[in-house]
């Protein structure tokens, strides 16, 4: 491996990934029984340990199941639920998503902190920043649902989705809307906040990759280490002035990413 090559995952990723690829194509259906550890820890060359951690990979994505007594299943496909993304602030009543439409029900919930912080180097540069300027950093989990399962699948509180978001202080210091959860427009959202204070909120770039989640966060997405997400990196803009950076994280296996965008005559 060169300097510049990323580490090979460790086995059991390795193993669950190829496993995760039959089920995707076809190979392992809806209904097959998985190979015992044993099976896999022979024809993949592993030991127990590496075939066992791989299988719960695959449980904990809801890819397999087990039955007692019996082996362990692959799963129906699960729908996938849809996550609207739209340039309108006021058709997501300020939020940066809503699932399910048409008729979604607006039952989410968010918790989140912001504290003032140093720009990291890369968020400096997003914001157009010098190195070390500060910002405000919030850092949010928000939830799908709360009430029983959903015809989609949804489990009661799911997480749907993490977003860390930074906002230079310079613009928004000694402002009503320095905090987004405080002041006259708490929760209401950035385009909202922004225009209060004389920023109007004009252009948004939105940038998605799929890849794997770190640790963090994949504890705090409940989701298995090493399953697939979806990165986005979205700055607002007022004008040619960032007023706004994020980097938000959804969960391939959950969600489908659907954008909504005006169109101009």
């Amino acid at each position: 491996m060169t300097a510049s090559e990323p580490p090979e995952p460790p086995a059991y990723l390795r193993l669950a990934r190829d496993l995760r690829r039959r089920i995707e194509d076809g190979r392992l259906p809806a209904g097959a029984q998985l190979p015992s550890r044993a099976q896999l820890a022979r024809t993949y060359g592993v030991g127990p340990n590496v075939a066992n951690s791989a299988v719960r990979v695959l449980m904990a994505e809801g890819l397999v199941h087990g039955r007692a007594g019996s082996g362990v299943y692959v799963r129906e496909p699960r729908a996938l639920r849809r996550m609207l993304r739209s340039w309108h602030d006021g058709r997501l009543s300020g939020t940066p998503y809503v699932l399910d439409l048409p008729g979604h029900g607006g039952d989410g919930r968010r918790e989140g902190s912001s504290t003032t912080v140093a720009a990291p180097p890369g968020i400096a540069e997003r914001l157009g920043l010098a190195p070390g300027a500060q910002v405000v950093r919030s850092a949010y989990v928000f939830w799908s649902g709360g009430g029983s399962d959903g015809a989609n699948g949804a489990r009661a509180g799911e997480r749907a989705m993490i977003s860390t978001s930074w906002e230079p202080l310079e613009l928004t210091g000694g402002t009503p809307v320095a905090l987004p959860e405080a002041g006259p427009l708490a929760g209401r959202g950035v385009v909202a906040r922004m225009a209060h204070i004389g920023l109007p909120v004009d252009r948004a770039v939105e940038a998605v990759v799929a890849r794997t989640a770190s640790a963090e966060e994949a504890s705090l997405l409940e989701i298995a280490a090493g399953s697939v997400v979806e990165a986005l990196e979205r700055t607002y803009y007022s004008g040619d002035r960032a007023v706004e950076t994020a980097d938000i994280v959804v969960p391939a296996a959950r969600y489908q990413l659907v954008y909504e965008f005006p169109v101009g005559s």
